[in-house]
């Protein structure tokens, strides 16, 4: 189990600092160089004390994560509420909100949060129960976009997406067969759903989903990885939108 008050990587680090929610800042005791100072720098401007820590104890604490030297203890993650969003995003002719369906993998997140933050998606909404959270390696796999794209965490999918069609949404699954994604309609407020890395979007869900989007493939293996895939859909939307 990953201590989620935990983060490691340069930066998740500067991210975390910048945003000030670092309580307790880790560098390692014999690290040099220009990022050293740089988040010295930070955390003197910041203040926050660096615990200088041997290597072989950020190791045990990250549980072999890669850290790069930099640790730091920071405020629990604070989740998006989803009646304050809603109502915001309900305004605007256009927005993007994605739902990872039971999504296990917490590199999955990370990389999926750093494409949503490059691709000005409004946000990400996750639920509670057999689902991943934001981890330390998610965090560090988003290489601090998890600081910039709210999260929203429910306890039930089927009734959040109830509420986003009352709002005016569109909700778009991703299946085997449908809509080629270069065909995509994507104007408007749209929610997209990317499924479980096994067994993809949950039958209960596909039931409220107005369109199916699929992403053609030639090769042998029938699916591709669930980042990969909400790539492409969230840069489709980008690039029509651009």
């Amino acid at each position: 189990m990953e201590n989620t008050d935990l983060i490691y990587g340069l930066h998740a680090v500067t991210e975390a600092l910048n945003g000030d929610l670092v309580n307790k800042l880790y560098v390692q005791e014999d690290l040099r160089g220009k990022n050293v100072e740089k988040i010295k720098e930070l955390a003197r401007i910041k203040k926050v004390n660096i615990s200088w820590t041997p290597k072989t104890e950020l190791n045990k604490l990250t549980e072999n994560g890669v850290h790069q030297g930099f640790m730091a203890r920071v405020s629990e993650f604070a989740y998006a509420d989803l009646a304050t969003l809603l109502p915001e995003l309900a305004e605007k002719a256009e927005a993007t909100i994605l739902i990872l369906d039971e999504l296990t993998d917490p590199h999955n997140l990370g990389s999926i949060a750093r494409t949503a933050d490059a691709t000005g998606v409004d946000a990400i909404i996750i639920p509670k129960h057999r689902a991943v959270g934001i981890t330390p390696t998610a965090v560090k796999a988003s290489t601090g976009a998890l600081q910039h794209v709210p999260v929203v965490r429910v306890t039930n999918l089927s009734q959040t997406l109830d509420k986003l069609k009352s709002a005016g949404f569109w909700i778009f699954g991703t299946d085997m067969d449908g809509t080629v994604y270069n065909k995509w309609n994507t104007k408007g407020k749209i929610a997209l759903i990317i499924g479980n890395e096994g067994h993809g979007i949950g039958q209960n869900l596909k039931k409220q989903v107005d369109e199916m989007i699929t992403i053609p493939m030639v090769g042998h293996v029938q699916s591709l990885n669930a980042s990969v895939a909400a790539s492409i859909l969230m840069y489709e939307v980008f690039r029509n939108r651009l």
